[in-house]
C-alpha cells in the first residue's frame, strides 16, 4: 500500500513538473528566453507519465530562463536562470542558481542566498519557478550596485564551501559541415578549459567537459549560431568538494578536445563509421551514451 502510495505522489509530483514546464514554454516560446538543456531527462519524464511501469527518471529536468531587465542607468542587463528540477519537487524546492556578468561573486552568492529564503518562506510544496523568474526580475538588477563589504567575509566563507560542479554535455546536430563552426568549437573549447571531441558531418556530435560554467557558455555561444537542429540529448553533472585542479582533472574522461573523422563515406564524404564511433565510445568509458543519441545499441568491432 506504501509502495502504491509513494508511486503515486511521484506520478503526481512528474505531471507537475510537466504542466509547468509546458506553461514556460508557452509564455517564453523563444529559445533565448527559455530553454530545456536535457532534453533526455524531460523525455525519462513524459515517459514515467505515460507509463505505469515505467522506472523513476534518472536525472534531473534542467533549464535555463534568461531575463533582461533595466538598472537605474537605464542600461539594460540579463540574468539568467540556471534550474534543475529534483524529481521530487515541488514537494522540495527547485536547485536554482542566478548570474550575471556585472554581479561580483558576493554579489551572485547573496542574491542566490536571498531567492532561496525567499522561495522557503513562501512556497514550501508549490510550483514556483514563475515566481522565482518575477522575484529575479524585480529585485535582481539591486544587487549590481550593493555595498558588500559588511557581506565580504561571509560571501567568503560560502566561496570557500561552495561545491564545484564538473559538467559534461553530450550536444547533438543535425551536420555539422562548416569549417568556421568547426574552428568554433575547437577555439571556444580551448578558451574555456573544456576538454571533449567533436564530430562533422551527418549527424554532428559533440562532447565537453569541465568546469560548469564553462560548460554552459560553451553551449550559450555555440546554440546561438545558425543550425538546422541542435540541442543537448544528455547532461552529466558532479559535485567536487573543494573543486581543485586535481579533481577536475580526475574527472575528464578526454585529454583535450579534438576533431574526431571515422572513415568518412557517402556521395559528400559527411557520413562516419558509427561503429568506429562506438568503439572510441567504449574505450573512454561511455558506450551507453550510443543508444542515447542513436536509439540502438551499439556493437564492438574486433
Amino acid at each position: 500500500m506504501i509502495l502504491g502510495t509513494t508511486k503515486m505522489a511521484n506520478q503526481e509530483a512528474a505531471e507537475i513538473q510537466i504542466s509547468e514546464l509546458d506553461l514556460l514554454s508557452s509564455m517564453f516560446p523563444y529559445e533565448e528566453e527559455f530553454a530545456v538543456t536535457d532534453q533526455l531527462a524531460l523525455a525519462e519524464l513524459k515517459h514515467y507519465v505515460e507509463n505505469e511501469s515505467a522506472e523513476v527518471p534518472s536525472s534531473k529536468v534542467q533549464f535555463l530562463l534568461n531575463i533582461k531587465t533595466e538598472v537605474p542607468n537605464a542600461s539594460t542587463v540579463e540574468f539568467s536562470i540556471s534550474c534543475a528540477l529534483p524529481f521530487k519537487y515541488p514537494s522540495v524546492l527547485p536547485e536554482i542558481t542566478v548570474r550575471s556578468s556585472l554581479l561580483s561573486r558576493s554579489q551572485q552568492i547573496l542574491l542566490n542566498s536571498d531567492l532561496k529564503t525567499y522561495l522557503m518562506q513562501n512556497f514550501s510544496g508549490e510550483p514556483c519557478i514563475l515566481s522565482a523568474r518575477e522575484w529575479v526580475k524585480d529585485h535582481a538588477a539591486a544587487y549590481i550596485d550593493k555595498d558588500l563589504s559588511s557581506f565580504s567575509m561571509a560571501a567568503s566563507d560560502a566561496t570557500k564551501s561552495e561545491v564545484t560542479t564538473f559538467t559534461r554535455l553530450w550536444i547533438y546536430s543535425h551536420h555539422i559541415y562548416n569549417k568556421q563552426k568547426r574552428k568554433n568549437i575547437i577555439d571556444w573549447a580551448k578558451e574555456l578549459s573544456l576538454s571533449g571531441f567533436c564530430m562533422p558531418g551527418k549527424p554532428g556530435v559533440v562532447c565537453v567537459e569541465g568546469l560548469q560554467s564553462s560548460c554552459e557558455e560553451f553551449w550559450s555561444r555555440i546554440r546561438r549560431l545558425t543550425w538546422k537542429r541542435i540541442h543537448i540529448r544528455h547532461r552529466e553533472d558532479v559535485s567536487l568538494e573543494g573543486g581543485g585542479h586535481a579533481e577536475i582533472q580526475k574527472q575528464r574522461k578526454f585529454p583535450t578536445l579534438e576533431e574526431k573523422c571515422f572513415d568518412a563515406h557517402g556521395a559528400r564524404g559527411n557520413h562516419m563509421d558509427l561503429g568506429q564511433l562506438y568503439n572510441f565510445l567504449e574505450e573512454k568509458g561511455c558506450a551507453d551514451i550510443f543508444q542515447m543519441y542513436f536509439g540502438v545499441e551499439g556493437h564492438s568491432r574486433g
